[in-house]
């Protein structure tokens, strides 16, 4: 399975920008669908984005359309979340997550991704 490991993440003020990174190794990246998703304290991991391994399709959580952006640059290995307009209910670990399978017909879950990154804290003050 591939490794991943996020990067990019910190304190900003409500309205700011971020932009996390997630370098992948030990596996073909651009075979992996790659998705971030995210937890609150005391919430459970929710799904925020993803984008398919050829780039050519990308999914976004309804709260963070048109703030937040995903891509990838298969020749880097590496997956990046550009975050805009930051609330302070963005205020979460955020995590990368590889499958190898792309969900069409539901939001994607947990158990739909087989490798994880170990998250980055991201905090939006007010």
């Amino acid at each position: 399975q591939v490794q991943l490991v996020e990067s990019g993440g910190g304190l900003v003020q409500a309205g700011g920008s971020l932009r996390l990174s997630c370098a992948a190794s030990g596996g073909t990246f651009s075979r992996y669908h790659m998705a971030w998703f995210r937890q609150a304290p005391g919430k459970d991991r929710e799904f925020v984005a993803s984008i398919m391994w050829s780039d050519s399709m990308t999914r976004y959580e309804d709260s963070v359309k048109g703030r937040f952006t995903i891509s990838r640059d298969n020749g880097k290995n590496t997956v990046y979340l550009q975050m805009n307009s930051l609330k302070p209910e963005d205020t979460a670990v955020y995590y990368c997550a590889a499958s190898q399978w792309w969900v069409t017909d539901r939001t994607p879950g947990r158990a739909d991704f087989g490798s994880w990154g170990q998250g980055t804290q991201v905090t939006v003050s007010s």
